[in-house]
């Protein structure tokens, strides 16, 4: 039942970089969360909307959580972009094919799956220019140039 409420997490990868797009969990649920974390071999949670669970839960396994919430069906902040950037190149050249989990808290307005962007979100993405911040060579000494929406 519950599955019918939110949608499974969703992982996306690109080169060698994995993220997970969640919905939020309930402290409830919290260990089957963890669960599927772990199994994707998540490190790190960007929570992009107000808490809906106990994160010291989470951090004790490990795992490290970030809150950079914004409102639903609007782009982030200038600041949480580049704090987004900056984790990404920290994370993948430190842990290259590591996994980062994203959620919202149904996992679609501010951590979208696929055809669920809006008209405010499509409008940011249409005017957004590459900061190319996501440069660096991977293990293998090739460039990857990246940029991640």
């Amino acid at each position: 039942m519950d599955r019918m409420k939110h949608p499974a997490p969703v992982e996306v990868t690109y080169k060698n970089m994995r993220f997970l797009i969640a919905h939020s969990p309930t402290n409830a649920t919290l260990n089957k969360f963890i669960e599927e974390l772990k199994k994707c071999g998540v490190t790190t949670i960007v929570r992009v909307c107000e808490a809906t669970y106990d994160a010291t839960l989470v951090e004790k396994e490990g795992i490290h959580v970030l809150d950079w919430p914004f409102g639903d069906g609007v782009p982030p902040s200038n600041q949480i972009v580049e704090d987004w950037l900056s984790l990404v190149k920290i994370k993948f050249r430190e842990e290259p094919g590591g996994c980062i989990a994203v959620h919202s808290v149904a996992g679609l307005g501010r951590a979208p799956r696929c055809g669920a962007f809006n008209s405010k979100q499509l409008l940011y993405l249409e005017k957004y220019h590459p900061k190319m911040r996501l440069r660096f060579k991977d293990s293998n000494g090739h460039r990857n140039n990246c940029c991640i929406q």
